[in-house]
Formats: structure tokens, C-alpha cells, sequence
């Protein structure tokens, strides 16, 4: 991707542990990394089609001026975080803030954090078996279209299907959302759980019925297995209430794990069921 580079932007602002930091100030300099496509501004020669690296200079300092933080790596933080959120043509930024005059008693250049952090592609199962389930997928939708930090970029047709594992419940209504989010993986599963709760659902049984279940099952090709959270979703390739809408939003998004498309995925089930 290419690359828009902002050197040693210098800002003077009041950051630090120390109280005399905040009260008098001292220099920092900050520098960007700003990945976007630039082909369509390159061609055309018009700045709409690119990031206004002006404008970005500017935001920064109305950042550093504007807060008071004590450490550079909150600094480092909230700007990554706002010019991705507001300069939606950057897809991936890194940010360094440099302190010249760091206060620790010794002869140094200067001390810095550097931070990378970009938007990251993740599909999310929804579904629901209680009450107005239609009511509760459109509300958590919503509430996800709600979140600063979270893109919603597709969201699937809904289906209805038979319960999976205890089928002593009613019917579900399945679908699934393509999401751009600056959360991790942890962030972005605490979320989803807090949406759960503010559904009332409560996990008595296992695969019992609910007001709302939110599944990450991708989450860009990242594979991981710890004890709260597995990524991919380890029943993506057995649930044809997974892979039906999954497929229709991103078909040829491929398993990391077992490298096959979400299409190839559902044929293969849909064959073995057959």
C-alpha cells in the first residue's frame, strides 16, 4: 500500500508525568505513516482523491494542544486513533511521538513511542430465538453502526433455521455482518458480550435458546486459540446457518486455517448433507 509520511511534526503541548510537564509544557515531535491508495489522486492530480496531509498536520497539533496526558503512549494512542477515524481514506497508520527533553536525570536524545494500528476486517454470526427475534438483530445492527471505532460494511439476508445441538427450543433467525473495527480481538468480543447482556441473554444451557448470540467467526486471516476466544469460529465449516449468509457477503474470503473459500466451504456441506 502506499505511503503518505509525515517527519518529525514539532508541537509544543503539556504532556507528562511530572506536574511541572503539565504546567510549563516542553517540545514534541511527532511523525506519521499514513497508508492509503494514492493511484486514483496520482492520475487525476486532485487532493480529494488522497489524504490532506495538511490537514492531518493540523488535527495532530489540535490533539497534542487540545488534551493533557501523562504518558506519550496515550499521546501515541488517541492520534492513531482519531486520523483513522476521521480521514477515512487511511487505512493503516503508525505514529511516533518523540520527547527531546524526556525529565530523567541523564544526558539523552530523546525517548519515543511507536505504534502501529490500521482497520481490521472481521465477520460476525447474529442470531436469535426469543421473543421479537427480528427486533433483537435489528437493534444490535444498530448498536454496532453506533460505535465510532466499527464499521459496518455488509450485513446478510436473514434466515430461519432449526436449533443446533439442543433442539428443544424454537427456530432461530440467522444471519451474519461484515465489519471494519479498530478493536482487537479482545476488545471486539467484550463488545459483542455487552450487546448480548443489554439483550438480556443469560447462558444457562449450552446451545440453549437466546435473546441474542454474537459469534466472531473471522476476524482478517488471524488464527487464534486461547481460552476465552478461538478464531476462526471452530464450527464455521459444520453450520450451513454460518456458511449460507456468510457466503452471500464475502464468498471468496478464504478459512486461514483450512484454506478454502466460505463458498468452497458450503458446497462441501451442502454436498456431504445431500
Amino acid at each position: 500500500m502506499d505511503q503518505i509520511i509525515i517527519k518529525e511534526l514539532e508541537i509544543y503541548s503539556n504532556h507528562g508525568v511530572y506536574k511541572e510537564e503539565k504546567v510549563l509544557g516542553q517540545k514534541f515531535l511527532v511523525s506519521a505513516v499514513l497508508y492509503t491508495d494514492t493511484k486514483r489522486a496520482g492520475v487525476s492530480d486532485k487532493i480529494e482523491y488522497s489524504v490532506n496531509y495538511g490537514e492531518v498536520c493540523h488535527r495532530i497539533r489540535d490533539i497534542m494542544e487540545g488534551n493533557t496526558f501523562d504518558l506519550i503512549e496515550r499521546v501515541a494512542e488517541t492520534i492513531a486513533e482519531r486520523l483513522l477515524m476521521e480521514f477515512t481514506l487511511i487505512k493503516k497508520a503508525e505514529v511516533e511521538v518523540k520527547k527531546p527533553w524526556a525529565p530523567i536525570g541523564l544526558p539523552i536524545q530523546s525517548v519515543s513511542v511507536k505504534i502501529e494500528r490500521k482497520w481490521h476486517r472481521a465477520y460476525i454470526g447474529i442470531g436469535s430465538n426469543m421473543g421479537d427475534r427480528r427486533e433483537y438483530i435489528k437493534r444490535a445492527v444498530e448498536q454496532i453502526g453506533q460505535e465510532e471505532d466499527t464499521r459496518i460494511v455488509r450485513v446478510s439476508s436473514l434466515m430461519e433455521t432449526e436449533p443446533y445441538g439442543n433442539v428443544d427450543q424454537d427456530r432461530f433467525i440467522n444471519g451474519c455482518i461484515g465489519l471494519d473495527t479498530l478493536k482487537n480481538p479482545s476488545e471486539l468480543l467484550e463488545f459483542l458480550l455487552g450487546l448480548e447482556n443489554k439483550a438480556g441473554r443469560e447462558r444457562t444451557v449450552h446451545w440453549g435458546p437466546r435473546t441474542l448470540d454474537l459469534d466472531i467467526l473471522l476476524y482478517d486471516d488471524l488464527i487464534l486459540n486461547e481460552p476465552h476466544l478461538t478464531i476462526p469460529h471452530i464450527e464455521i465449516p459444520k453450520r450451513q446457518f454460518v456458511l449460507e449468509p456468510l457466503s452471500e457477503i464475502a464468498p471468496h474470503v478464504r478459512h486461514p486455517v483450512l484454506n478454502r473459500t466460505i463458498l468452497e466451504l458450503k458446497d462441501a456441506l451442502e454436498e456431504k448433507d445431500s
